[in-house]
């Protein structure tokens, strides 16, 4: 007797690509599943190991891995350091072990960190409207701003890259898609001095700005290079800052070689959140993020995008 045909059968994995995640995630709910990430990392409910690297040969495949118990997922994102491959985020649900959803693509892997840090600037930052810098005009520049727009209100940003055509094209996108007034300016000095909040999303190996440009109370996030050999940000701006955050110190110290601040200087951001550790105490201190991507949050933001979506809305 063939008894396939008398077990129900599991449905399919619901399957995301950049469209769907740009058509039907905001901002708002991917700082709620981000910030609930953080929160639960914190308080033990999220397992997330540093990222494991396995060598394939000309580079790596790279896996961070998280378990929401009380979300009931757990999951994984892989990507690669060979040809900048599409990203895969996989969830299951625990309860069942049904694989749930895949994620492909790099949309949501960017809007993750992009939520990591409108999180990290609702926890330091000065209270009120931001007068904001974006120092870099790519994709992480973006989902920065794209999230921090679903929750603080942006009272003046503007941008600049090393082609000026690129940080201009960013100020169009940013008019178009946000209805923000974002203006491209030539030079980072002109871009940072008296503003609030500092977002540098570069691949520089050196230091983009002079630590001499941040003004008191301001708080920075950086998102590119970070090691003690190869940074965006100059060693003297970490000196200088009297907070520095950083979303996992297990995945600080699992960084091949060590980084620009030592993590004995380092608070994790969900200890913050939780009133655990103490942040910002004064609005003159200088606050920095050293943004690493918590394992388990593109996890999260994939079981929230499937929340998101009744399952008659895609093919």
């Amino acid at each position: 007797m063939d008894l396939s045909a008398t077990q129900p059968r599991a449905s399919a994995p619901r399957l995301f690509n950049d469209d769907d995640v740009r058509t039907h995630l905001d901002p708002a709910t991917a700082v709620r599943a981000v910030r609930a990430a953080v929160l639960a990392h914190h308080e033990g409910t999220l397992q997330a190991p540093p990222r494991v690297r396995a060598d394939i040969g000309d580079g790596h495949l790279v896996f961070t891995a998280g378990h929401l118990r009380e979300q009931g997922v757990f999951g994984f994102r892989v990507y690669d350091t060979i040809v900048d491959a599409e990203q895969l985020v996989v969830v299951w649900d625990a309860a069942g072990g049904a694989l749930r959803a895949l994620v492909h693509g790099r949309e949501l892997g960017a809007r993750r960190t992009g939520a990591l840090g409108a999180v990290a600037v609702e926890a330091a930052a000065r209270p009120g409207p931001l007068r904001l810098a974006l120092v870099g005009a790519g994709v992480q520049a973006w989902t920065q701003l794209w999230a921090l727009h679903g929750v603080r209100k942006i009272e003046e940003a503007v941008v600049v890259a090393r082609r000026p055509d690129r940080a201009e094209a960013f100020a169009r996108r940013a008019a178009e898609e946000l209805g923000l007034p974002v203006r491209a300016v030539s030079t980072v000095e002109e871009a940072v001095r008296e503003r609030n909040v500092v977002i540098v999303a570069t691949n520089s190996t050196e230091p983009v700005l002079d630590a001499g440009w941040i003004g008191p109370g301001t708080h920075v996030t950086t998102l590119g290079p970070k090691s003690a050999s190869r940074h965006e940000i100059p060693a003297a701006l970490a000196e200088r800052a009297q907070v520095i955050l950083t979303d996992s110190l297990a995945q600080v110290a699992g960084y091949p070689e060590p980084h620009l601040v030592g993590p004995e200087r380092m608070t994790e951001l969900g200890a913050v959140l939780a009133g655990a550790a103490t942040g910002r105490t004064g609005p003159d201190q200088i606050t920095l993020y050293c943004s690493t991507g918590l394992a388990g949050t593109e996890v999260a933001l994939a079981a929230a995008l499937c929340a998101a979506v009744p399952q008659q809305e895609l093919p």
